[in-house]
């Protein structure tokens, strides 16, 4: 039944029958575990991988010793960095021996590598003053992944490919005729003998020894057509290197440097675990029979009599006795059976080898080797420290390839499985850490060629590893990685939600990964396997569905880049459900029968049923309650912190939940946060996770509280504890950060308490949006099609304003002719137009501003011209004044208005860093207070969406019987069709709660059942059904039928129609048509594309087509004769020839097709080459019209687009419009709205 709980200051009514068996994990750990795993082990294998670096002839030797990442140093902090466009980032020293073997003399140096970029306690990385976040990458893990196709007579063929974290690939394949070939690195195919051969096996009766006689090996030899070692080397020789002359040197050392090399071949940590774990003989042998006794090698005594079935345990057992192959029964046929010879070194070994840090299994031979030599156990420590390169080899060995051949002869006869590549135990998160390894290793590998090349150059007496050492590969990488890689992404900021979705972001895309064009329908699809590890829900809509994904609450990522979910582990013996809690990885969890959190268990802890509905693989069974052997630890553990917020997701179809989600993200923050009535619980875990608000360093006292700032006096030593908050910054999507202390002097505060509210959170919880009174009902046809009617209420009590700050910004620059310069002395310019701007000619803060307002005054140099008498002598008198300068000046763009709230003046005199040329720069900040209004896109968080139709007078909205008139009107139409009954069962939850003053948590999958929510409307004294009588504001009179009323959560979303709202006459054109631009950051218009130009054929509407494409596009004189007619009244004269017109002839000459313009006497047309032939006819000055056209607007290179207006959702990577060409923009990708 229902009961309170405490979360953070609020006490919530919680319907959830599950007590939590474990606390969720902190929900940005994947991006801080894995950068601190990066810091503390990942650059120190970098390091380890490079070392030594020594010249050709060897007699110089360099060596990365040590490094630190110099804490004390740097620059500047976050919120400085912020300000100042630089990148948050402590400077990489390195110590650096130098050995010449020669001499004998060693040289150690410390060597700066570079400034390499911190990231913040947040998650988040600060480059150029922009807040970043790296998205982890799933890809396929490295391993052997075996398949099969089936052929035209139904026959299975299989094939399998062995993937390296980098080196190259090896394939089988099998062929209708049962012979078995092999790829090396993607070349022509050879019978896979031949690969065999050249490892070590010279004749035929060898090979067919050593992997048993089997059918489809004999026939793979006879195709072979080498018989020796030395042939099969020389035929692979030729394969790999054709037009080479062969010989058995040269093809000893190209297969040793293929797949013997540990620089050229790279299996990692997960490749070398994969292929054990793949390879090993215990999960083959499972349930077989034994074709002859099987011995232990080290005792003599028979394990297993011959005939009978091998056990689970056995089968362990046999692996790590150091037996490598065993014979098996299958069909009255002996297969025999090779592994990779890897042992679990525990069972070899009775001291503990903690200290020696060897997770994996170790190569046995190697092993053995060891401990046959020697005994007492300091020896073998430092000798297995000694050879553990060889003991878990980075590359691939002899073994391995042996084991991955028995296997492909094994899978006809079921010994084996096949591989799923769309299983999450094959494929793997690459997160920070690992992603910036990479690019390291690529910039240490470039400076390593240099470091080899100098070593040859320069005197060996005198040289200093300084002298060798050149970090600009190194530097160039890193920066190359955080400014301009597909997986490093402009943080989504609209709110608290977005942020924290972002940094727990899953793509498939990115280097190393899929195209969004390769990318299949399984690829894409929900899998059994996402079960717990990532939200099945929440992906976005569009080309990238199902490419990027959310992790789920509870999943955590292990040290392979597997993810893994924590389960209560049963113990069977004794029938009762534990409190132990394990996590397992996808592939670890597919032999287990695990039953859902929700599951009764008693006060016993045994399961209440006899019978238990559980899941194996991709199924559903119902087993006996004694076979469970997990059961989940909650059950909102399968979806995302987004999808787990919407109350009633039960009841939800999955499209609309999809977009319930991911609208919550795009919610704007509002002016008066509130808390949803109806919660899910997660809320305050979201807030406090993502980020947003400041939380107390350490237990103590409140001894200052301001709007700005909080200062604790700590209970350790009393010192004192200073939080400075943030007031109305701006977010990376112009939304306002402003943050409100929570706490009040005196207060006792213990460690980790939240101690003020962020955007969009209320007492310590996110709230996205507000709890609105609310009814189903038509109204006029104002409801049609998602429309929402709205009471003027909303807008005059604030309660959806929301606050936008927009960055404008001004560079002063060294031109040709001499420097722009910041003044208030502007040519033209009235002293009514600079009325607000100061002396230094910048705009002063609480200016109130419009569009086309000056922000900063700048004049920059025109071109010297020949001067006349007159101008000499006004220069003779006036001096400088009326030197040539053009009015430069940014002003507020088109459509916008606001306060003017910061300006941020940086110049080369106050040391300010800034770009080369720049000799001034200038922001500055413009507050807009956004009512909601016609046309804004607000949103439900079931996905159910609309558009706002019209803001009708409070007193004309229908009333309730106590008076109260409704604030929403919804179209009860948008329910049935589309599934989402949470957003009803939401409603009248809310609507009993808001009476009895509750706060209500329904977590998802274990809320309030329809009998509860009954209760709580009697409760309350309301209908059961929760209609009422709704009363007609403008008559007053009862509408026929009652209506739903109640409180639902609505968000106003960042799709705001002030920002598309967007209108032109004159403006910029396309530098060869001579058209309009497109969109509104280019002011462009409207394009009257090829389907218009059809209906206006259709209507016959010669005049008005032929004005449509003149005139109005890109007849450059009749433009501005049409122009000037406008201005002055005239009538409108004739069209000239278009531009594209033009265009389109020289495109034809320049095929060599000779074209001529005739008109209706068959006289040649003479086209004008160049605009400026026309405006001679006009006698218009060129430069004259250009201003007329694009003063009006200010298209000048002082309002850029930044890359931050153009959103890096990966979402919209690569859209493009019908019509638009590289030239008419300057921005890569164009960003489309969702519709």
């Amino acid at each position: 039944m229902v009961h309170p709980v405490q979360v953070g200051k609020r006490t919530r009514m919680s319907f959830g029958k599950v007590k939590d068996v474990t606390e969720m994990p902190n929900l940005i750990e994947v991006q801080l575990d894995s950068y601190q795993w990066f810091l503390d082990e990942g650059l120190h294998e970098v390091f380890e991988d490079i070392n030594p670096i020594t010249n050709f002839t060897g007699n110089l030797v360099l060596e990365f010793v040590d490094y630190k990442l110099d804490m004390d140093n740097i620059k500047y902090s976050v919120e400085e960095c912020k300000e100042r466009d630089s990148t948050y980032a402590a400077p990489l020293k390195v110590s650096v021996r130098l050995q010449n073997n020669e001499t004998g003399e060693i040289k150690e140096q410390e060597v700066f590598m570079g400034d390499f970029p911190l990231m913040t306690e947040q998650g988040t990385f600060i480059i150029n003053g922009a807040e970043r976040v790296i998205v982890s990458q799933l890809v396929r893990s490295p391993g052997v992944y075996y398949n099969f196709n089936v052929d035209k007579t139904g026959k299975k063929l299989y094939s399998s490919t062995v993937i390296p974290n980098r080196g190259a690939w090896l394939e089988y394949e099998t062929d209708s005729n049962d012979i078995i070939y092999v790829r090396i690195d993607k070349t022509r195919k050879l019978p896979i003998s031949i690969l065999a051969r050249a490892m070590g096996f010279g004749s035929d009766q060898e090979l067919l020894d050593y992997f048993g006689e089997d059918e489809r090996f004999k026939a793979t030899i006879e195709k072979d057509n080498t018989k020796t070692k030395e042939e099969a080397l020389l035929e692979i020789y030729k394969r790999l290197r054709p037009g080479e002359p062969p010989t058995v040197d040269s093809a000893i050392s190209l297969i040793d440097s293929l797949f013997f090399d540990a620089k050229r071949y790279d299996l990692s940590r997960v490749g070398r675990y994969k292929f054990n774990k793949k390879l090993a003989l215990n999960l083959r042998l499972i349930n077989q029979i034994a074709a002859t006794d099987i011995v232990n090698p080290q005792t003599g005594e028979i394990m297993i009599e011959q005939g009978k079935k091998i056990s689970r345990s056995l089968a362990e057992e046999i692996q790590n006795v150091g037996i490598n192959s065993v014979d098996i029964l299958v069909e009255d046929r002996v297969v025999r059976v090779i592994g990779n010879h890897f042992v679990d070194i525990k069972k070899f070994i009775s001291f503990d080898i903690e200290d020696l840090n060897i997770r994996e299994f170790v190569h046995y031979p190697t092993l053995k080797e060891i401990l046959d030599n020697y005994d007492d156990e300091e020896t073998i420590k430092e000798e297995i420290k000694k050879n553990l390169n060889r003991l878990i080899p980075k590359h691939i060995i002899k073994d391995d390839i042996f084991a991955t051949i028995s296997y492909e002869l094994g899978l006809p006869y079921t010994i084996g499985y096949v591989d799923d590549i769309d299983h999450l135990g094959n494929r793997r998160l690459r997160s920070v850490g690992e992603l910036l390894q990479n690019q390291f290793r690529i910039g240490l590998s470039r400076m390593e060629r240099v470091v080899k090349e100098r070593m040859t150059i320069q005197d060996q007496e005198a040289i200093t590893p300084q002298m060798l050492i050149n970090i600009r590969p190194v530097a160039a990488a890193i920066k190359e990685f955080f400014g301009s890689s597909q997986l490093s992404q402009f943080m989504d900021q609209t709110n608290p939600l977005s942020e924290l979705t972002h940094k727990r972001r899953l793509s498939a895309l990115g280097p190393g990964g899929l195209s969004r064009e390769r990318a299949g329908f399984e690829v894409r699809d929900v899998h059994h396997s996402h079960y717990g590890r990532m939200c099945p829900i929440e992906t976005p809509e569009g080309p990238n569905i199902g490419l990027i994904n959310s992790l789920a609450t509870y999943a955590k990522v292990n040290e392979y880049g597997f993810i893994e979910t924590p389960y209560r582990v049963v113990d069977k013996e004794k029938g009762i459900v534990t409190d132990e809690i394990r996590y397992f990885t996808a592939d670890e969890e597919d032999q287990y029968l695990v039953a859902q959190a929700k599951e009764p268990i008693g006060e016993d802890r045994k399961f209440v049923d006899s019978r238990v509905t559980v899941r194996i693989l991709n199924e559903i069974l119902v087993v006996n309650a004694e076979e469970v052997d997990l059961i989940d630890v909650s059950p909102r553990q399968i979806v995302s912190v987004a999808t787990a917020m919407i109350p009633f997701l039960e009841n939800d179809d999955a499209s609309r939940a999809l977009m319930g989600s991911n609208m919550q993200r795009q919610a704007v923050p509002l002016l008066k946060p509130q808390a949803p009535v109806v919660g899910t619980g997660i809320e305050f875990k979201a807030a406090v996770d993502s980020g947003v608000l400041p939380k107390a360093r350490n237990a103590g006292k409140v001894v200052y509280v301001s709007s700005s700032e909080i200062r604790i006096k700590r209970d350790v030593d009393g010192g004192v504890d200073t939080y400075k908050l943030l007031k109305f910054k701006r977010s990376n999507q112009g939304t306002c950060i402003n943050q409100r202390p929570l706490v009040d002097k005196g207060e006792i505060v213990f460690k980790n308490q939240v101690l003020a509210d962020g955007p969009s959170t209320d007492l310590g919880e996110i709230a996205l949006g507000k709890n609105i009174r609310m009814g189903f009902i038509t109204w006029e046809g104002y409801n049609y099609e998602d429309a929402m009617l709205i009471s003027e209420e909303l807008v005059r009590e604030d309660v959806f304003t929301s606050i936008h700050i927009e960055e404008y910004e001004c560079e002063a620059r060294d031109t040709k002719l001499g420097p722009e310069e910041i003044t208030r002395d502007i040519p033209n310019v009235s002293e009514d137009a600079l009325k607000d701007i100061d002396d230094r000619g910048i705009i002063r803060i609480g200016a109130e501003v419009r569009s086309g307002d000056i922000l900063v005054g700048k004049v920059t140099p025109k071109g010297e011209t020949e001067l006349t008498a007159e101008e000499r002598l006004l220069r003779a008198i006036f001096g400088e004044k009326a030197r040539e300068v053009r009015d430069t000046s940014l002003r507020v763009p088109h459509g916008e208005a606001g306060i003017i709230v910061d300006v941020k003046v940086f110049t080369r005199e106050n040391g300010d860093e800034l770009n080369p040329g720049v000799n001034e720069l200038v922001r500055c900040y413009i507050a807009q207070k956004r009512k909601i209004s016609v046309g804004d896109k607000m949103a439900g968080r079931h996905g159910n969406k609309g558009v706002i139709s019209r803001v009708l007078p409070e007193e004309d909205m229908p009333f309730l019987p106590d008076g109260r008139p409704l604030q929403i009107c919804l179209n009860p139409l948008g329910v049935p069709s589309r599934m989402n009954i949470g957003q009803v069962l939401e409603v009248h939850l809310g609507w009993a709660a808001s009476q009895l003053g509750w706060h209500i948590a329904t977590p998802v999958f274990d809320g309030a059942t329809e009998k509860d929510i009954e209760e709580c409307l009697a409760k309350a004294g309301y209908n059961a059904n929760g209609k009422t009588v709704l009363y007609d504001g403008r008559t007053g009179e009862a509408f026929d039928n009652e209506v739903t009323v109640g409180i639902m959560y609505i968000l106003k979303l960042a799709h705001l129609v002030d920002d598309k709202i967007h209108a032109r006459s004159t403006g910029p054109y396309s530098l060869v048509t001579q058209q309009p631009l497109g969109g509104k950051a280019q002011f462009g218009g409207q394009r009257f594309g090829e389907m218009e130009v059809w209906a206006l054929e259709a209507y016959g509407a010669a005049h008005t087509l032929q004005e449509i494409l003149t005139v109005k596009s890109d007849d450059v004189v009749g433009r501005v004769k049409t122009y000037e007619a406008i201005v002055k009244g005239e009538n409108i004269p004739e069209p000239g020839v278009p531009e594209s017109f033009k265009v389109l002839i020289k495109e034809l000459q320049a095929l060599c097709l000779d074209v001529k313009v005739l008109n209706d006497e068959n006289q040649e047309v003479k086209l004008k080459e160049f605009a400026e032939e026309d405006m001679e006819d006009l006698e218009v000055n060129i430069e004259g019209t250009e201003d007329v056209i694009s003063d009006d607007v200010n298209v000048d290179d002082s309002y850029t687009i930044s890359e931050e207006e153009v959103e890096e959702e990966v979402e919209f990577d690569n859209f493009s419009l019908d019509g638009f060409h590289e030239e008419d923009l300057e921005l890569d990708d164009f960003v489309n709205d969702e519709h």
